[in-house]
């Protein structure tokens, strides 16, 4: 019989530019604050599933990043797997997790996605990114990405792809392209994603950028790859979240009142689509519906992977909050907004909370727990119940490489 998971505690630091703080200070401040959330302690814990994604690049730590942050806090003995996915690192840290406590092998399982991307030498950064592909297949990731562009009449300049930019801008800029080509989508809509999780970010005190932009000042800011300007594209940041999972008998131990349901969680990979098959996304998000029983119309708030604003709208259509090709007009209707239908992001996102790429998917859970128990502050979804996190990773043909889905549930 599966046990059920729930969240008990969870953990975040700030996110921006850390470079002064170790990798440790990072995923042990934020590990420090889960297990006090939760109310139990280092002693209580079975086992921890340790995201990160660029150490072995931006710090030189490898093989070991995970017991090296716990043994620094005196956490040993337990098992400790180390993650790295892309994007979905830390997501799917949770989604591990989570599988582990509904099994019965756990009950007391950490979580943490912890990560460092500034660095005094850019270029190390990039090849982060441009390493979140098949790099055997570079030339020809470019030369597909060219082909597109050209078929809707927009040619794409990519020399500066994977030097001056990640080569994702150049991906996420084609996306943008064909969607506006295909439903008429307007760079203005692309800017209301950016200007509305600006006003989420301001309200969030752990956010990267706290300042509003208007629509206005996100058209007029500099370009990166058309229709693409600065405000649209997630910024690189460094920052840790940790959330505690617990089976349900754990959780009647140390009171259920502040804990939250793992309804579904699921991960998922690409693969070369043949002609009539769903794409990953759509079929992902298919079978996380039918495993909880819920559907988009249940929804009350959502974070989701909006790596860049096209990443968004695209998303608001194949979770179903809108119609294929109507996420432009979901965003400009506010519906998407704290107040609409189903408030989307209302940490800031990706955009303005900040993207450490170890780091990102526990943030989204951290930020779903906080609205569910009512204690999000001035950025509050009234009555939220139910909440979905999606974060996605890396690129392999035309899909992300890595996808985990999750809903959680307040009892």
């Amino acid at each position: 019989m599966r046990q059920v998971a729930y969240v008990a505690g969870v953990g975040m630091t700030p996110f921006g530019n850390a470079i002064d703080k170790t990798l440790n200070e990072l995923a042990c401040a934020s590990i420090a604050d889960a297990l006090k959330d939760a109310g139990i302690s280092k002693g209580d814990l079975n086992a921890a599933y340790m995201g990160n994604a660029a150490a072995s690049v931006i710090t030189g730590q490898v093989c070991v990043s995970g017991q090296v942050a716990l043994r620094s806090m005196g956490i040993g003995k337990i098992p400790v797997v180390n993650i790295e996915n892309a994007c979905a690192t830390s997501a799917t840290a949770f989604q591990q997790a989570c599988t582990m406590v509904t099994l019965g092998v756990y009950d007391v399982v950490l979580v943490c996605g912890y990560e460092k991307l500034y660095h005094e030498d850019k270029n190390k950064t990039f090849s982060v990114f441009t390493g979140a592909i098949d790099v055997t297949q570079t030339d020809a990731i470019k030369a597909r990405l060219k082909a597109r562009n050209d078929a809707i009449g927009q040619p794409l300049d990519m020399s500066g792809a994977g030097s001056s930019r990640s080569i994702f801008i150049d991906i996420y800029a084609t996306w943008a392209r064909e969607h506006m080509h295909r439903y008429g989508t307007t760079q203005r809509q692309l800017a209301a994603v950016s200007a509305k999780n600006s006003l989420h970010g301001s309200l969030n005190p752990k956010s990267q950028f706290r300042s509003i932009v208007t629509i206005a000042e996100v058209l007029s800011a500099r370009e990166i790859v058309a229709p693409l300007t600065l405000p649209m594209c997630a910024p690189i940041g460094d920052g840790a979240a940790a959330v505690v999972v617990v089976s349900d008998r754990f959780a009647k131990k140390i009171g259920k009142k502040r804990c939250i349901r793992v309804n579904a969680s699921s991960l998922h990979s690409g693969w070369d689509v043949e002609e009539g098959e769903l794409p990953m996304v759509s079929s992902a998000v298919s079978e996380l519906y039918e495993d909880a029983s819920l559907g988009p119309q249940d929804l009350n708030c959502v974070e989701l992977h909006d790596a860049s604003a096209i990443s968004e709208i695209k998303y608001y259509e194949y979770l179903g909050l809108c119609e294929a090709g109507a996420g432009g007009e979901y965003v400009e209707s506010g519906a998407s907004s704290l107040g609409g239908r189903v408030p989307v992001n209302t940490s800031g996102g990706l955009m303005r909370k900040g993207h450490p790429i170890g780091a990102t998917g526990a943030a989204q859970i951290v930020e779903l727990v906080m609205q569910l128990r009512g204690e999000a502050g001035a950025r509050q979804v009234s009555g939220a119940r139910v909440a979905l996190a999606e974060n996605g990773g890396g690129y392999i043909g035309t899909d992300a490489a890595a996808l985990v889905l999750s809903i959680l549930t307040k009892e």
